[in-house]
């Protein structure tokens, strides 16, 4: 038995579970997210808990049972606190600024790199080489954080570019060898 999918999910107060079949809609004070599973999961809202079943010992049903729990859990929190996710810009003369709704960065080349936010994702630009990522939605904000991070991956030499705040780039040493 999956060790995740069998744990029942707390519903805390304020947020709202409707399962219409394997349709799931939480709603909470962050916004509303809906999400459609596989049919084979049994999701059942029991009390102030979700509770994830699975209808026999298959491979697939298996694999199923951890992951749809783990997507349900994740709308739950995503409505409650929300996700976030940290850039941190290196370089000489790479910055970043908020002007409206957009995100404009410097990151050496001849043009600016303009990246809108939407509805369901927030920037915040709290210093010049630091962005915040704000959104409900886990996958969205792990998607939008890497597209800003593709605008200027780290490179290893240096390590100028945009990085994940606990991201570690390996360092390598350059052709001279600066040992000589």
């Amino acid at each position: 038995m999956s060790r995740i999918g069998r744990k029942p999910i707390n519903i805390p107060a304020g947020v709202e579970v409707k399962v219409d079949g394997n349709c799931v809609t939480v709603k909470g004070p962050k916004g509303t997210l809906s999400q459609t599973f596989q049919p084979s999961m049994n999701i059942a809202v029991e009390g102030a808990e979700i509770v994830v079943t699975r209808p026999n010992d298959e491979k697939e049903n298996r694999a199923l049972h951890g992951l749809t729990r783990t997507l349900i859990h994740n709308m739950v929190v995503g409505v409650t606190e929300g996700f976030k996710k940290e850039l941190e810009v290196n370089g000489v003369g790479y910055r970043v600024q908020k002007q409206g709704t957009n995100l404009v960065m410097n990151l050496g080349y001849s043009h600016q790199v303009i990246v809108s936010e939407t509805d369901e994702i927030k920037i915040e630009v709290p210093a010049p080489n630091k962005i915040i990522i704000h959104g409900a939605d886990k996958q969205k904000v792990g998607q939008f954080a890497a597209e800003v991070r593709e605008k200027r991956p780290p490179e290893p030499y240096k390590g100028k570019g945009i990085k994940y705040v606990d991201e570690v780039i390996r360092r390598k040493e350059g052709k001279t060898g600066k040992g000589k």
